[in-house]
């Protein structure tokens, strides 16, 4: 029986490509397939193994930690402290970096990362996921602080999502494109399905969360009143409205079938630029979209290319079908 393109062949033929490869990169990314192997069973089991429901504690951003959000980061760092792979870590639930251990050696790669995204749809059953990003440590031998991570998002050597769904799906870029892979349960091997994954540059699809819209700026209530008005108004077609409160989910939709996600600035909280972080939501998310053909930026800028000034900066984010971003950003520049 061929059983498919295994994700762990796909990244060696990958990596055969690259002149003077080490495995390095080939082995770290090993090692978070497998963190996300872990963390999707723990997902799937759900309530049979007592995980669901909230903590006492907030993260450092001041939301109500879910027992999956701590379970999961555990479950990221355990497995990818002790390879030799990476400098240290960061992720959405840590108010610091993570600094390797001393019993374990010190790699090239830093590692960022949101263990479940859109863990507040967890005890309802809607799909959850993983989100993380490869950058190179700079510098030799020195312990990485903050400001290492501090990169922009062109920067970035890997992005990737898991996807917990109706399927465990696995979505990677390296900057040749992106491709999908679907964990076979009984084999337990993420399969390449979905190669070369494409986002149409034309959509009949938005998502953003309309409770929010007496405090969106005027070119993003400008952009979804004309696709309200549809057939009749002046963008001629008729649009459907999606909004799940979990990006992976809304990403995956939008790599599928096409589609503009938008989590705007708005005057909610004037102390926040934004409600997605840069590095650990915004930044990954943007690179797969960009390779898959589609389109990122804050409304004012690309995202890729914004200067992090901390580890859990927030920002803009309209992303999704290229004329779609564009129309936005254009509707921006004309404010």
């Amino acid at each position: 029986m061929h059983i498919g393109t295994t994700i762990t062949q796909f990244i060696i033929e990958e990596q055969r490509q690259i002149k003077g490869a080490t495995g390095d990169f080939t082995s770290l990314l090993n090692d978070i397939v497998t963190a996300c192997k872990v963390i999707s069973n723990a997902v799937n089991k759900g309530a049979l193994i007592g995980v669901m429901g909230s903590l006492d504690s907030e993260n450092v951003q001041g939301e109500t930690q879910k027992k999956l959000d701590v379970i999961t980061n555990e479950i990221f760092i355990q497995s990818n402290e002790w390879a030799g792979h990476l400098a240290a870590m960061a992720s959405e639930e840590m108010d610091d970096v993570y600094q390797i251990p001393g019993q374990y050696p010190r790699g090239k790669y830093l590692l960022v990362f949101d263990p479940l995204d859109g863990s507040s749809n967890v005890d309802v059953n809607i799909s959850v996921g993983t989100i993380f990003s490869i950058l190179r440590c700079p510098g030799e031998g020195d312990a990485p602080t903050a400001e290492s991570f501090l990169q922009p998002g062109t920067k970035q050597v890997a992005a990737g999502y898991a996807l917990y769904g109706s399927s465990t799906m696995l979505v990677l870029t390296t900057g040749h494109g992106v491709n999908g892979f679907t964990l076979d349960r009984d084999i337990g091997e993420f399969i390449l399905t979905h190669p070369h994954m494409t986002i149409p540059a034309d959509t009949k699809e938005f998502a953003i969360n309309a409770s929010n819209q007496r405090f969106w700026e005027a070119p993003v209530k400008r952009y979804v009143q004309e696709c309200l008005e549809g057939k009749t108004g002046p963008r001629a077609r008729d649009f459907n409205m999606r909004w799940v409160a979990s990006m992976v989910a809304e990403v995956h939709r939008i790599l599928v079938r096409g589609g503009i996600f938008m989590y705007p600035k708005d005057t909610k909280d004037p102390a926040k630029a934004g409600k997605l972080r840069l590095l650990y939501e915004a930044n990954p998310m943007s690179f797969i979209v960009e390779q898959a053909g589609g389109a990122s930026s804050t409304g004012r800028e690309r995202i890729l290319e914004l200067q992090p000034e901390g580890l859990h900066q927030r920002v803009p984010v309209i992303l999704g079908s290229k004329n779609e971003v564009e129309k936005v950003v254009a509707y921006h520049k004309e404010a």
